[in-house]
């Protein structure tokens, strides 16, 4: 069974720090383009940070360029969002998402991975993250 687990969500204050983890089961990694979005109570489901599956480019959305950083942790066949300097604003559910090859190879920006959520055939359960004092 193909799944993405998301987890290390929480409670934390603002200027805090958070580190989520999105593993893998049934397919890997790896080979996939990955997305970390987030949806706000009463809001779209947005981007915040995507890395392609080629050559490791990431993007950020503007609101969270600075504090935020993905990054990949191929042995464990998991990807990491980390997450510095939190602001209430961040509060959210946050899901990570997955590309798969034959779709990456069509896309041409790493930005449009974290636009079009169309792309995306595998995604986790979602981890809350709520920032306050």
């Amino acid at each position: 069974q193909l799944q993405l687990v998301e987890s290390g969500g929480g409670l934390v204050q603002p200027g805090g720090s958070l580190r989520l983890s999105c593993a893998a089961s049934g397919f890997t990694l790896g080979y996939y383009g990955i997305g970390w979005f987030r949806q706000a109570p009463g809001k779209e489901r947005e981007g915040v940070s995507c890395i392609s599956s080629s050559d490791g480019s990431t993007y950020y959305a503007d609101s969270v360029k600075g504090g935020f950083t993905i990054s990949r942790d191929n042995a464990k066949n998991t990807v990491h969002l980390q997450m510095n300097s939190l602001k209430p604003e961040d509060t959210a559910v946050y899901y990570c998402a997955a590309v798969p090859p034959h779709r990456m190879r069509r896309i041409t920006t790493v930005q449009a991975m974290c636009i079009d959520r169309n792309v995306y055939d595998y995604w986790g359960q979602g981890t809350q993250v709520t920032v306050s004092s």
